[in-house]
């Protein structure tokens, strides 16, 4: 009996199309023999699965060790407890590799929860299942009867009295994907790439399981999950350019949402107190390692608590996060290692400025000393830009890539935070801040604007904006407005980019890789 070895195939994209067109007619083949006989595997409609591949092999290795306790180093007595404890399990799944050894094969078979070697016997499984069993691919997928045993090499495998056909593939399988250098193809065919690459599949696995721990977090904090609609007449709530589109039942044109903030609050006004919401939004803009057009936001709002709450539950939450989906409170990104234990610091956003670029933004009174300093140090600026608009280009320039560990940045200015609640202290500054984790910018959250007239007044100067050619620019949302009207209770808002976090968590480097279908480039 030997153990399994990988069964080179050719890559898929290293074929040529007379190369593919030829293996998929050997299998095209090979399918209408099977229909001839009467042998569809397409006829198939279910497989009675009793178990998975992690699991099988757990429940192997705890019966094992109990047996090895019982019997010494009596290793005869060993074998003939563990037959005796042997139960028939079914599995399903992938062939991915098989090593021909005549009478007996070894198959490698895959499912969600991993791999496992198959142990196929002629005289176990009969001469003509067995003839058709040598006729199938890698690709194909199969349900296999039998008991788990340890194979001489020591590999847990599984011994096949029964194996069925369940499906047949008929495009060649690239057996090495994860050493392909197309990373295009990978994102295009992406079921292939999880197909292959084991890492791949295993950060989806992560970003499933971030999900459900936010929900978890968010849950034991009382807050209900909600759906907001993701066809608009006015998308609001985030300097972005939308996707526009037409409904034809109404003759209306419509957009995509850009955010889900101005329909959550509309909520916190019918006295939901504590809502979120993680969905799509879609902004039309560019493509880049951190930036997909259409992406997943979390937006949370909580009545009766200011932006120093909403810093409370965001480190809390990544905290919580880091160990219950990573085992730590420390991080590895790269070479970076974050730790999410030590308490997160604080800046203000010209208490940054001044520390990474030396100027002190609270010393520069006019907006012709902003500009002043900013042709000085080679910041580019438009004439639309007020002096809280250069002090937020500073910040991008100079300070956003020093913070690495988690950092709140506070009391950004007024003219880049039309949502958002003005400092008592200083009007100039509003209740406002951003997690930046390893340089990049993983929330943004408000005290949230309450005030009607105040909101009406901000929205007249995002339309001015707007008519200077601003095309992230905000436009007036009467119903939002009496919304406020009605009487909206002191809030806490943030929105977080939920794919950004995973690619922070899952060591991804482009969101691309956290993304199962990101947005590409047809091919036509």
């Amino acid at each position: 009996m030997s153990d399994i070895s990988e069964q080179i195939l050719p890559e898929e994209e290293e074929l040529t199309a007379e190369e593919l067109n030829t293996y998929k007619k050997i299998r095209m083949d090979k399918l209408s023999d099977l229909k001839a006989a009467g042998k569809d595997p397409f006829a198939v409609t279910k497989y009675d699965v009793t178990t998975n591949t992690a699991a099988a092999k757990a429940e192997y290795e705890a019966v094992e060790a109990r047996v090895k306790e019982q019997c010494s180093d009596d290793e005869a007595l060993l074998k003939e407890k563990l037959e005796a404890e042997r139960t028939t399990i079914r599995l399903a799944g992938r062939i991915m590799s098989r090593r021909d050894m005549g009478k007996a094969n070894f198959i490698d078979l895959l499912d969600a929860k991993g791999r496992i070697q198959v142990y196929v016997r002629l005289n176990e499984i009969g001469e003509e299942n067995f003839a058709d069993f040598k006729k199938w691919d890698i690709g194909d997928i199969a349900g296999v009867e039998g008991f788990i045993f340890r194979t001489r090499r020591g590999e847990i495998s599984l011994h096949a009295t029964g194996i069925t056909l369940l499906s047949k593939s008929l495009a060649p399988l690239p057996e090495k994907w994860h050493g392909l250098k197309n990373q295009d193809m990978r994102y295009r065919q992406r079921y292939t790439d999880l197909i292959c690459n084991p890492q791949v599949r295993d950060t989806f696995v992560k970003r499933s399981k971030i999900i459900a721990s936010i929900r978890r977090f968010l849950d034991g904090r009382g807050f209900m999950e909600v759906e907001t609609p993701m066809l608009v007449s006015n998308a609001g709530g985030a300097a972005a350019r939308p996707f526009d589109t037409h409904y034809n039942a109404l003759n209306e044109d419509i957009k995509l949402r850009i955010s889900l903030e101005l329909y959550l609050k509309r909520l916190i006004v019918g006295g939901l107190e504590r809502v979120y919401e993680i969905g799509r939004v879609f902004r039309n803009e560019g493509v880049d390692a951190r930036h997909n057009p259409e992406f997943t936001l979390m937006e949370l709002y909580q009545a009766y608590t200011d932006y120093h709450g909403m810093m409370e539950l965001t480190e809390s939450m990544f905290r919580y996060l880091a160990r219950e989906v990573c085992g730590s409170d420390i991080v590895k990104y790269g070479e970076l290692e974050i730790d999410f234990g030590k308490p997160f610091e604080r800046l203000t956003m010209t208490e940054a400025v001044k520390k990474y670029s030396g100027i002190d933004f609270d010393k520069i009174e006019t907006l012709e000393q902003a500009r002043a300093v900013a042709d000085e140090h080679h910041v580019e600026y438009e004439q639309r830009h007020k002096k809280g608009d250069i002090l937020n280009l500073f910040f991008e320039e100079f300070a956003e890539e020093h913070l690495l560990q988690p950092t709140f940045i506070m009391d950004h200015p007024i003219e880049i935070s039309p949502l958002t609640k003005k400092k008592p202290d200083d009007p100039g500054k509003v209740e406002r801040f951003e997690l930046y984790i390893n340089g990049w910018e993983m929330c943004n959250a408000y005290s949230e604007l309450n005030d009607p007239v105040d909101q009406r007044e901000r929205f007249v100067e995002q339309e001015k904006l707007l008519s200077q050619g601003d095309e992230e620019a905000n436009r007036i949302d009467e119903d939002f407005l009496h919304a406020l009207e009605i009487g909206m209770p002191p809030t806490g808002g943030i929105g977080y980019g939920i794919d950004r976090l995973v690619m922070l968590l899952t060591n991804s480097p482009a969101i691309r890789d956290v993304l199962l279908f990101p947005t590409m480039k047809s091919l036509d």
